[in-house]
């Protein structure tokens, strides 16, 4: 709901309040305010203007000359380039020193030699909503009614300084959906009177000649025909436009705009009818026959079933009652006698109608959430009012109505000791009655008991509780005393544990690979296909009596229980295969079990074919044990890991010899990672398959708690390549550890980029290209200060393991 400020300070006293001020006041009492917006987008200095005179610019086809009255004592000569600006129209001038929207200053200029003084301006460069203009104001410049005075702020006049308080509703305050509910609530929190607006209406006519039946009377419980004649249909005034787009409305003709303008007043939805189109002026309310259609005013033909509401005449539908009028009777400007509808349906009736049609209307938002049943006949009178007053119709004498049933207020009742209790407070009987008077809520008092009797409009106040909460709400929830909870309480959270199986499952998900669940019992000869982690011998835990041979004892390591998954894929013709199993392993060393063996969690992962599938770029690019070093790497640095050393080894049972590392953090042993022995790969029927499998405990001990974060530098980074010819023995990690140390603090990265080995370098030598960045943190480095850094590394290099720089 858009409230405009402006429009709600005409039904209660504002002054003293800003709408800052009553944005706060009323999301403290429970009345959320999404934003406070100003219509106002940066305009100042723009006044309405007459053009008196127009010609063509002598030097640009699509320029004119406009002579214009601006009201400031002499005409001023504007260039303006709009098709449609044209001689004795008012129109909006920003003058010499005005400020548009978008930064945009008004100076003093010349346009192909032609000087002009200000310029005629458009809806858009005043940065109105150009969806809310009618669409003879969407292009070029707007033109205002003849009635607009000269000289005015345009400003003032188009209700820009004005502020729009958007309200975040729950469901069950529908009352504030319309100007007067948020009015009832602003005067209880400010302790005001409400002003309701004057209905003064005439009826100059003769009898009203509408005839009224309600046959659904499940759905419908009231119906109100006001009949006009000699209305003249036209744009509507600008104050009642500006109020309607400050709520998003846009404006249409006078007759269907006053029905918007109550629609937000008094948030009854109305509905106004060409009178000449209704057979013998007859409106039955009843259900549409099964498969009835009706055209609406949006030109859709739409489908009815039998339990839509319909509005008809005897002889045909006029609208989707509370959905949508009909376009057989819609309002144009050729109307000139009208019927205008005040209505009561049932709210479930008009939710389904809507949400079977897949329409949803500013009435319909309304009727779903409850419309005032007391007020249905008030609204069509100020509707009624409006209309003559503007249109200036003649009304016909008397109200045509049918009625099945009246609201009946509900009567809750709550005493001072409930309320007390619920609130935590020690109100007395004179700090509650006032609330109840300000909230304008009817009631009687016996001892410390309120009977009160709730105003129809607040139809979501039903039990004692609704009371309390109103209670609440204004005595001020900041006046309400805070008390801790007694008892004993523990707080909720996640073990390391929990927390880091959560974030290693998540990362290896998050680089393509699969979670796999695989069984915790196997076959015996799978057991030590490929080693676990523990380097002391363990037996396998064998079940007395297992269901079968494949499923007897408890594994030692989830690697074999992976690569019978790969071979599944692979006998079923998918050989990509990339799958990690975060699971329990079970170790013992006793070879008759006398107690329970220990229970350990592994994270292993198996990985063939291509992690990353063929593309237009490049030919395959099969799984190597860099990649799978690249996910273990990456898992490391999630995990806050650092100084992980990877180890060649030749001995883990099931790996290849010279394809497999282990990783140690200092003197802890992670666990491992490479290819699979050819001869498992035989054993399972595999083509090249890389795995990993490392120990959760280990990983835990050896995490960060908390991550490791680097300032952003403000100095620039120096990069050196260094290509070094080394021994082929000779280890990359042995070169940057030494690299590293010799380099001291200024190096901040090395990187292996390159390494060769050919014709150009002798057999039994290899070359390896480092990338070195320096930096310091708070300076600039010198070239003096790098050439030295460098020559060091260079001298380490060559001392400690015989590497030459590569010329």
């Amino acid at each position: 709901m858009k409230v405009s400020y402006q429009w709600l300070s005409e039904y209660v006293d504002l002054s003293g309040t800003t709408p800052q001020e009553l944005a706060e006041k009323l999301t403290r009492s429970g009345i959320e305010v999404d934003a406070v917006e100003s219509r106002n987008a940066g305009v100042s200095g723009v006044v309405i203007g007459y053009v008196k005179e127009r010609s063509k610019h002598p030097d640009a086809d699509r320029l004119n000359v406009c002579v214009v009255d601006a009201g400031q004592g002499e005409d001023l000569q504007i260039v303006c380039g709009a098709a449609n600006v044209d001689k004795g129209q008012k129109v909006l001038v920003a003058l010499i020193g005005a400020k548009l929207p978008g930064g945009l200053n008004i100076k003093r200029s010349k346009l192909r030699g032609v000087e002009s003084q200000g310029m005629i301006c458009s809806a858009k460069e005043l940065g109105l909503n150009d969806k809310l203009l009618a669409k003879d104001q969407q292009e070029g410049i707007m033109v205002l009614p003849a009635d607009a005075e000269i000289g005015m702020d345009a400003v003032s006049y188009l209700g820009l300084d004005d502020y729009v308080l958007e309200l975040g509703l729950t469901p069950n305050r529908s009352d504030c959906l319309s100007m007067l509910g948020v009015a009832y609530e602003v005067a209880a929190i400010l302790g005001k009177e409400v002003v309701f607006p004057q209905i003064e209406l005439t009826e100059n006519g003769g009898n009203n000649p509408i005839q009224v039946k309600i046959e659904a009377t499940n759905e419908s419980y009231q119906y109100h025909g006001r009949h006009f004649t000699n209305a003249k249909i036209a744009t509507s005034p600008q104050w009642m436009k500006n109020r309607l787009m400050a709520a998003g409305i846009r404006p249409i003709n006078n007759v269907v705009d006053v029905t918007n303008y109550v629609l937000l007043e008094y948030g009854q939805p109305l509905h106004a009818f060409d009178a000449t189109q209704v057979a013998d002026r007859s409106i039955v309310v009843r259900l549409a026959n099964e498969g009835e259609k009706l055209v609406t005013l949006d030109d859709q033909e739409r489908t009815l079933d039998e339990q839509t509401l319909l509005i008809a005449d005897q002889t045909k539908g006029l609208a989707i009652a509370g959905v949508m009028g009909g376009a057989n009777s819609e309002i144009t400007g050729e109307t000139s006698e009208i019927i205008l509808e005040a209505a009561w349906f049932t709210p479930k009736t008009v939710r389904r109608t809507a949400r079977m049609l897949g329409m949803r209307t500013e009435g319909c938002v309304r009727w779903e959430k409850g419309v005032d049943q007391a007020r249905v006949q008030e609204a069509g009178e100020r509707a009624a009012a409006l209309i003559q007053q503007l249109s200036g119709a003649t009304v016909s004498k008397g109200i045509s109505s049918a009625v099945v049933s009246e609201a009946t207020p509900a009567v809750v009742s709550v005493t001072l000791a409930k309320i007390n209790q619920h609130l935590g407070t020690d109100m007395s009987a004179s700090d509650v009655s006032p609330i109840f008077e300000r909230l304008q809520f009817p009631y009687e008092v016996a001892g410390d008991k309120w009977t009160v009797t709730v105003p129809t409009r607040r139809g979501d106040i039903t039990l004692p509780e609704d009371l309390v909460e109103e209670v609440a709400r204004l005595y001020g929830y900041d006046n309400i005393p805070t008390s801790l909870p007694s008892g004993s309480t523990t707080q909720g959270q996640l073990t390391k544990e929990q927390q880091l199986r959560r974030t290693i499952r998540h990362h290896l998900i998050g680089t393509g690979m699969n979670e796999a669940i695989s069984y915790a019992l196997v076959h015996p000869d799978r057991v030590e296909a490929v080693a676990g982690l523990h380097q002391e011998k363990v037996n396998p835990v064998a079940l007395m009596m297992p269901m079968s041979e494949d499923h007897s004892v408890l594994r030692t390591s989830l690697i074999p229980s992976l690569l019978e998954t790969v071979a599944y894929n692979k006998n079923r013709q998918n050989h990509d295969v990339a799958i990690f199993e975060l699971g329990r392993v079970f170790l013992t060393k006793e070879e008759t079990l006398t107690q329970l063996p220990e229970e350990r969690l592994y994270v292993a992962g198996a990985l063939t074919g291509q992690l990353l599938t063929q593309n237009w770029m490049g030919a395959k690019q099969p799984v190597d044990f860099f990649q799978t070093k690249g996910i273990v790497e990456s898992l490391f640095a999630r995990l806050g890991i650092q100084a992980a050393e990877y180890k060649a080894v030749q001995d883990i049972a099931g790996m290849h010899p010279g394809r497999t590392a282990e990783v140690w953090v200092g003197e802890k042993r992670l666990g491992y990672l490479g290819q699979v022995h050819p001869g498992t790969e035989k054993a399972y029927d595999l083509s090249e398959t890389y795995v990993f499998q490392f120990d959760v405990t280990t990983l835990i001990d050896v995490s960060a708690e908390v991550g490791h974060y680097n300032q952003l530098p403000k100095s620039p980074a120096v990069t050196r390549d260094l290509a070094l010819v080394v021994d082929r023995s000779v280890a990359a990690g042995a070169l940057e550890a030494t690299i590293r140390e010799a380099a001291g603090e200024l190096l901040e990265s090395v990187t292996l980029f390159d390494v060769y080995m050919g014709e150009r370098i002798a057999q039994d030598k290899k070359s390896m290209a480092f990338a070195l960045v320096f930096r310091h943190a708070e300076r600039t480095l010198q070239d003096e200060e790098i050439q030295q850094v460098t020559t060091a590394v260079i001298e380490a290099l060559k001392n400690n393991t015989g590497a030459e720089l590569r010329m």
